[in-house]
């Protein structure tokens, strides 16, 4: 059993209304120093899979297919082994 813990963020050159959304409120709280902030998405999977290569594949696919939008985002993930007990 692996647990994939995925990472979604835009590219870089896709404008994030959130994120300066969130930069404006932290600045008006005080918080000055933050100059720029990027929301994305975290998300856990776990996988029931004994092969790494397999797990891995699998991951990647679901990333491209479903959790992370190609043509704006942008994904990485870890890939940790796990119990079966859990």
């Amino acid at each position: 059993m692996f647990l994939a813990k995925v990472y979604v963020t835009l590219k870089p050159t896709v404008s994030d209304p959130q994120g300066q959304t969130v930069l404006a409120t932290l600045a008006n709280l005080g918080f000055d120093t933050a100059v720029d902030i990027r929301v994305g998405k975290y998300l856990e999977v776990h996988i029931d899979e004994t092969d790494r290569a397999e797990a891995d594949s699998l991951v990647y696919r679901m990333c491209q297919t479903l959790l992370a939008n190609p043509v704006i985002e942008e994904f990485r993930y870890e890939l940790e082994l796990t119990s079966e007990e859990e």
